[in-house]
Formats: structure tokens, sequence, C-alpha cells
């Protein structure tokens, strides 16, 4: 009677964030991220050292600066991806140039595209990649984790009194997000509202008269690098403006909430946080 083969590959099959189906004859074993994000859910699930490949500012965890760049997330080194011979290529669906992602897919490339909306598709991402890479148990916990978190803080800020924000994310031009981005969910969860979230574009650009018309409660700040809190403290030239005169001006390091990663929930708390100590330099909290 014919057995079946114990060392045979398991085929493993997902739905990524296109709704599209990516099946590989077996896990993959080497791995191109098209995105510092991607670098990180990948080592989140027991599956950085499957990365072979990726792109610049992929600097979390340490580890990752060890893997060899292949260009940055807008412009990909076509010609060292082909060389690595991967068989998984992780993308970016609204950062990398759509046309070089197209042409590895024709050139025969398995691809899973990776762009978040909210937070349980950020757990499912951590499901789905640990199943490609075959770190399916990995991922589940690591899936599970997040949730329980998430729900956590959930409990403690989502019916606090609302704040209203506005998140700056860049500063020249001055760039927001609206409310499809990942980030306006983090505000939500703590009880805060996006000024400037129902706006058409994902990232609008705002003049600032429009913000200091909006007189948010809060400000709060990102940016490129760790180490941009100038950028807050320009909003003190703005004396009347509700969220200088409170001394409602938070920076949050980017790579805690900018990224699509399990550490958004530590960016989240920080949001948290910051927020309720708006609520407590309300002018009726101090009477």
């Amino acid at each position: 009677m014919a057995t079946a083969d114990p060392a045979a590959p398991t085929p493993v099959q997902v739905i990524d964030d296109r709704q599209q189906t990516v099946s590989l004859a077996a896990p993959a074993e080497r791995i191109i991220s098209l995105a510092p994000h991607i670098t990180e859910l990948l080592f989140a699930v027991g599956a950085g050292n499957r990365i072979v490949g990726t792109v610049s500012f992929s600097d979390y965890p340490a580890a990752a600066a060890d893997i060899p760049r292949i260009g940055s997330y807008k412009q990909l080194d076509m010609e060292s991806i082909l060389a690595l011979k991967p068989d998984l290529v992780v993308a970016w669906s609204s950062g990398n140039v759509q046309a070089q992602v197209e042409r590895l897919a024709r050139l025969g490339l398995p691809v899973y595209y990776n762009d978040p909306e909210d937070f349980e598709q950020l757990a499912l991402a951590l499901e789905r990649l640990g199943t490609l890479a075959g770190r399916a148990p990995q991922g589940r916990e690591a899936a599970e984790d997040f949730r329980r978190d998430l729900r956590a803080l959930e409990a403690q800020y989502g019916d606090r009194p609302r704040v209203t924000v506005f998140y700056q994310i860049w500063d020249r031009p001055l760039m927001t997000l609206n409310d499809q981005h990942l980030i306006s969910r983090a505000i939500e969860i703590c009880g805060g509202h996006n000024l400037f979230g129902d706006l058409e574009a994902l990232v609008p650009r705002l003049d600032r008269e429009v913000v200091l018309a909006a007189d948010p409660e809060a400000i709060l700040g990102g940016g490129m690098g760790e180490d941009s809190p100038h950028w807050i403290e320009e909003w003190r030239r703005w004396p009347t403006l509700t969220a200088t005169a409170r001394d409602n001006l938070f920076f949050i390091p980017p790579s805690l909430l900018q990224r699509a990663t399990p550490r958004i929930l530590e960016g989240t708390r920080q949001v948290c946080e910051a927020l309720e100590t708006a609520r407590t330099r309300r002018p009726e909290a101090t009477e």
C-alpha cells in the first residue's frame, strides 16, 4: 500500500490584502520584503531568517540590519532581486512602484500584497505571512497577542470624552491622514476624532490656515525620523490655538505609529496617554 512521503513539501495558500489568492507549492524559504514594516512583520512571526533581501530603512529589529538591500520601497533594484532567487515577494500596495512589482509577477515570482487598513487586517497579515513562511503557529500566536492587547486598549480608552485631533505626518508641505489610514483608527480607539478624516485623499496636503481654523484640541506629530519633535514646536508660533494654549502638542515616534506592525499598539498607547493628558488640561478639569 502506498504511503505519503513524510518529506514531501506541503502546499500553502492565503488571501492577501488585495483579496488575491497566493499559492506556494511549499512554504517560502527565500523571501523579499519590499517595505520596512513588512520586514518587521516577518520577524514578528519568526521568519526573519528567511528574508534574503529588503529595502532601505528596514531597521527593526536590529537583526534586520544584516539583510542585503535591494533598493528603496519606491525604487527597487530589479536585478538584485532576481539574483537572490526568491520564492516569495511581499509587496506594499500603496508604497511600492506598481509597475516594478507587476514586472516581478510577470517573471513568475509569487507576490503577496500587504497594506492593512485596520487592526484586524494587520492581525490577519501576521497569520497569513506565518503560513506562507512555514511559521503558522508563530503567526497565530502573534496575531492573538495583538488582538488581546488591542482589546485592552479599547476597553480602557474607547469610551473616554472625545478630543479633536490634527495628526501631522509631514511638515513642508503640511500633510495629514484621512480615516482610511490605520493611524486614524488608533486615534479613534483612544477617544480622539481626526478633524480631517473625511477628506478624500489618503494623505491630504493642507494649508496651515485650514488647521488654525479647525482649532484642534491636540496636535500629534510624527515624521520620517525618531528625532523630529521640532515640527510640533513650530505650532507654538500660534499661542491662541487651543492645542498650543493648553500645551497639547505631542510627538509620537513614527516607527511606533506609522508602520503597520505589532509595535503600533505601543504607538497607540502613547496616543491614548497624550489625549488623556489633553482631557486633564481642559478648563473644567481644573475647576
